[in-house]
């Protein structure tokens, strides 16, 4: 379900991913969600347009329980902004490309 710029998640890589040094993108998804289906290419888009400025990743909640529920991911697809290993923004059902823009350009250098 993820492009090849988009790094698959899980609960044993999350913590190294968010403190690598740039701003993630996570987005946590389920297969059988209609809705992550609808927003995941949205999501590779943004990983192809913030390629070298933004880690773009994905976390299937049903494979990974611990990071979703650490974080209190109750509804999916749920997307969250790290920088600095630190929650920075969050958004929770479907979004659309350009608000999602305008958050990651607050972010991002």
């Amino acid at each position: 379900m993820a492009s090849e710029k988009v790094q698959t998640l899980t609960d044993g890589n999350f913590e190294q991913t968010i403190n690598g040094g740039k701003v993630v993108l996570v987005d946590f998804w389920a297969e059988w969600c209609g809705p992550c289906r609808r927003l995941s290419p949205t999501v590779d888009q943004l990983a192809t347009d913030y390629d070298g400025k933004l880690v773009v990743a994905k976390m299937n909640v049903d494979e990974n329980p611990y990071t979703p529920n650490r974080f209190s991911v109750r509804g999916i697809p749920t997307l969250m902004l790290f920088k600095g290993g630190q929650l920075v923004d969050q958004f929770v059902g479907l979004t659309d490309k350009d608000s999602l823009k305008k958050i990651i350009d607050k972010h991002v250098a």
